[in-house]
């Protein structure tokens, strides 16, 4: 007898269950072995991305090229951020302006007031 679509979502459902309470098993046993090797080799939040002066910038690293569709190189170095707000978020002020950039604007603050120090 072929199975009926209650039967399937049911189905689903415990399934889901058993997954969701197989990863949060697994999280634990890896959080257990993270919290392991940062006692063991001493880690800082710093080390690990976590830190004060970390943020949310990655550093400028040139990293070459890469051909694009039309054969054409394409430079695939990541910006610096120009602009900064109270908050972490940063823009390279290419692309499109970031809706935080735009609210600070409207709040009276100006782009000099948000370049990255």
């Amino acid at each position: 007898m072929a199975k009926t679509f209650l039967q399937v979502q049911k189905q689903i459902e415990q399934l889901q269950r058993e997954a969701e309470q197989l990863r949060k098993k697994e999280a634990d046993g890896v959080l257990s072995r993270i919290k392991e090797a940062i006692a063991v080799y001493g880690f800082t939040a710093t080390d690990l991305g976590f830190g004060k002066g970390t943020g949310r910038v990655a550093p400028v690293v040139k990293q070459g090229t890469k051909k694009t569709r039309k054969g054409r190189k394409q430079s695939t170095e990541t910006s610096a951020p120009k602009f900064r707000d109270d908050q972490g978020n940063v823009w390279s002020g290419r692309g499109p302006r970031p809706s935080w950039f735009k609210a600070a604007l409207e709040a009276g603050k100006t782009a000099d007031d948000l370049l990255a120090k």
